[in-house]
């Protein structure tokens, strides 16, 4: 019964959500953004009800007064605030109802997320009942019916036994004691749902609690418009216990409820209100929802990269990424736009419910998912474009301000963003430098964040190379160049665990930002830097590592030469970079090992010192690959 109704309310969603991508696109589709439009909402909220409260009073008579006044005599301040307070209590009301619903019918609500679901049925009851007290303090005709109304159903509760509604016969038996207690419960209340709100997101990965921009300006206009158009106004004037009232406009968004204790028993409207919440708190367990062959946790290999993760049973390849520090791209995370796609290279998973023009059937059939519906059901592998995780990536035009020769392959080139600008990155992340047809080439910062002044690149000349052989032979300082960034997830990690930094080539480059980043930020934890060349010539800034080693005791720095010259009469260690690190660390567990350098050599060392204990999720890389799909990794790099 509950997969039929899925089916039924998802049926309508994706047709729904379809019209509204034709609308709007897929990036701007209101449902797409049902929770955070709920928060802004809140926040609107927030806003009109301290400019209300400011001139509110909470007396008896004054009360209604207060109201009048600031809905009449200030009309183009305090009166647009009443309607878009009002307003924006219903509208919060359906975006969190639409947003349970849509939840329910993509089967989002069990496993991890149950969390998330029972902490919006609790935020939606909360909402009810701030809204319900809100009309209360109005102390019009309306505030009447709804506070009688209340004390009636509460009044059959045994607790109560008809006392509640004793306070109420009498135009005398309303004192402003009242008016102070309602107005503690309309302020209270609020802080509440804050919190919760706040809790709420937290099993939700770099969860967005704000709206686009666009949809934030249309929502605010659409309740500015509707409060231009239909103000808010007072029902029938001050509310008098004598008279009976009648001919209010009725709120269906916040008092269905209310409306019902007249016409069924209020008894039993109590038990299908407890029962409603009872069944909306147990659904993520209703029915048990069968695991099949789906293991509790399943290991998640994102490339490029090598970054393994930990899935839990029902959790999204994207929520587990960015739970555990991938930056992935994505853009929805409603199967609508398809930034997310990847290609499943390994494993099997469960691809999920999306609109079918963000991930067509041949699409599918080629092995590719959309990470923020797929869910693993065993240890899977998978690649996706890291440079469509563009969240917080900007474009920049920079000047040459200084090119050095590190040796007869390698220059230092140093950039200057315009007077007063800066580019905030993290050491081990990268740019891509745009050439004219728009072509990228990706290179790391060597410089640290903390130096962010200028950006140093360090270029390494490949044969045939189209932008190294134009930095070797045509670039100058004072040239421009246009770059954009920060890229990529590669950094140092929170722990304790010592460090094996392996570098090749250029790879040098990011390692020279995040150990000098380590240094700046006192980290302790033992390093070691196993740097791979082929002679020695190719060791273009020897001096600078071996500076580290001497100033700083818990560096250590090891060259290895894989086929030293006769003439480099060199006596350190030789051969292939990860025998000196087997030779030194036998056994890895318990080491983070960042590889910088090509694909080749990362795809070459990790097997060998996985073998020897390195574990999967601490082994990071910062290897390009070339993706047939985009230009915006080339083999220049490194």
């Amino acid at each position: 019964m509950v997969k039929l109704l899925q089916q039924l309310v998802r049926w309508f969603f994706m047709r729904l959500e379809n019209i509204f991508n034709v609308a709007f696109g897929d990036k701007l589709n209101p449902f797409y953004h049902l929770g955070t439009i709920s928060f802004w909402q809140f926040w609107l909220l927030v806003g009109t009800g301290f400019y209300l409260y400011i001139f509110a009073d909470t007396g008896v008579h004054d009360a209604f007064e207060s109201v009048e006044s600031i809905t009449h005599d200030q009309w183009w301040a305090g009166g647009i605030m009443r309607s878009v307070h009002r307003y924006a209590t219903d509208g919060m009301i359906l975006t969190m109802m639409l947003h349970m619903l849509r939840h329910f019918a993509y089967d989002r609500y069990r496993g991890f997320r149950a969390f998330s679901w029972l902490t919006g049925v609790a935020l939606l009851w909360l909402v009810y009942i701030a809204g319900v007290n809100g009309f209360m303090l109005v102390w019009d005709k309306l505030a009447q019916f709804v506070v009688i109304a209340t004390a009636e159903w509460f009044d059959i509760l045994p607790m109560f036994n008809g006392t509640l509604i004793r306070n109420f016969l009498y135009e005398e038996s309303v004192n402003s004691r009242l008016f102070t207690l309602l107005a503690f419960v309309h302020l209270g209340a609020p802080l509440i749902v804050a919190i919760i709100m706040w809790v709420h997101v937290q099993r939700v990965p770099r969860a967005h609690i704000n709206p686009p921009r666009p949809i934030a300006i249309a929502v605010s206009l659409m309740f500015l418009a509707l409060s231009l158009v239909k103000p808010v106004l007072s029902q029938g004037g001050e509310a008098d216990m004598l008279v009976v009232p009648t001919n209010i406009a009725f709120d269906w968004f916040e008092l269905p409820v209310l409306a019902l204790v007249y016409v069924t028993d209020p008894l039993h409207l109590w038990f299908g209100v407890l029962a409603l919440t009872g069944l909306l708190f147990l659904m993520p367990w209703l029915p048990p929802k069968r695991r099949g062959t789906a293991r509790e946790e399943t290991k998640v290999t994102f490339h490029p990269g090598h970054k393994a993760v930990t899935a839990r049973f029902g959790e999204t390849l994207l929520d587990a990424g960015l739970r555990q520090d991938v930056n992935l791209p994505y853009e929805c995370r409603n199967g609508g736009c398809g930034v997310c796609k990847c290609s499943v290279l390994q494993g099997k998973v469960d691809p999920g419910m999306y609109q079918p023009n963000a991930l067509s059937a041949q699409e599918l059939a080629e092995g590719k998912v959309l990470m923020c519906c797929a869910t693993p059901l065993d240890d899977v592998e998978i690649e996706y474009e890291a440079g469509a995780a563009t969240e917080a990536i900007q474009e920049y035009g920079a000047r040459v301000v200084k090119m050095e020769a590190l040796s007869y392959d390698v220059m230092r080139v140093l950039l200057k963003l315009p007077e007063g600008q800066q580019i905030p990155f993290k050491a081990g992340q990268y740019v891509n430098i745009i050439l004219e047809d728009g072509q990228r080439r990706a290179f790391s910062f060597a410089n640290p964040p903390h130096e962010a002044e200028l950006v140093e690149l360090q270029i390494r000349l490949m044969p045939g190379g189209r932008f190294t052989t134009h930095v070797f032979e045509k670039m100058r300082e004072g040239d421009e160049i246009r770059f954009e960034g920060p890229i990529g997830d590669f950094s140092l990690r929170e722990s304790d665990r010592p460090i094996v930094f392996v570098a090749g080539a250029t790879g040098f480059a990011p390692v020279k930002s995040m150990v000098e980043d380590a240094f700046k930020r006192g980290i302790k934890r033992q390093i070691h830097l196993y740097w791979g060349v082929k002679q020695l010539k190719d060791l273009y800034l020897p001096e600078l590592p071996q500076n580290w080693a001497r100033e700083h005791a818990n560096f250590h720095f090891i060259p290895v030469l894989s086929e030293p010259a006769p003439e480099d009469a060199w006596s350190g260690r030789s051969g292939l970079v990860h025998e000196a690190i087997l030779q030194d660390f036998p056994e890895l567990k318990g080491y983070e090992i960042y590889a910088c350098g090509s694909v080749r050599m990362v795809e070459a060392i990790f097997p060998f010192l996985k073998n020897h204990g390195a574990e999967d999720g601490m082994c990071f890389s910062d290897a390009f690959t070339i993706s047939a799909r985009s230009m915006a990794f080339q083999p220049e790099q490194k």
